[in-house]
């Protein structure tokens, strides 16, 4: 199950992909904001990507402002396409990717051209992570169902 993370900005997109299993999430590359819904579909095409999560830049306070609008817009366009599109809190991930870049030590201008697609990277481990951690609260809820006495000590 391949899932493909997106980042969305204002005058790039980053994209990021999981290998084919859906474990490893690894940046793909920037794409311009014009012009990036079509590109998205043709990756997904490209990379038979089951579902796209696109990173929902919220305010700190938790609201949805304008950046928001404009990632679930996309989003929806990229549904209408026939797309599986998933939203994920992305408060901060640009600031965490500078950072990751940063200590590695890339150059500025080497920042600028990978900045977003780490961050849709960070975006799409946060989901693995998420979904990891639903299947493993199943397993654990399906085990102490079927086992009453689970979980006591003797």
């Amino acid at each position: 199950m391949r899932v493909l993370g997106v980042d969305p900005g204002k005058v790039r997109v980053g994209l990021a992909v999981t290998d084919a299993d859906g474990l490893i999430a690894t940046p793909l590359r920037v794409v311009e904001r014009r012009g990036a819904c079509e590109e998205i579909q043709q990756t997904a095409a490209d990379l038979e990507v089951e579902t796209i999560v696109v990173g929902l830049p919220l305010n700190m306070d938790g609201t949805e402002g304008p950046s928001a609008e404009d990632a679930r817009a996309l989003g929806e366009r990229l549904s209408a396409a026939g797309l599986q599109v998933e939203y994920l809190d992305e408060r901060l991930t640009t600031v965490g990717a500078e950072r990751v870049l940063i200590e590695s030590g890339h150059s500025r201008r080497r920042r600028r051209e990978i900045t977003d697609a780490v961050a849709a990277t960070i975006v799409l481990e946060a989901y693995l992570a998420r979904q990891r951690n639903a299947r493993l609260r199943d397993r654990r809820r399906a085990g102490s169902a079927a086992d009453p006495d689970a979980g006591e000590e003797t």
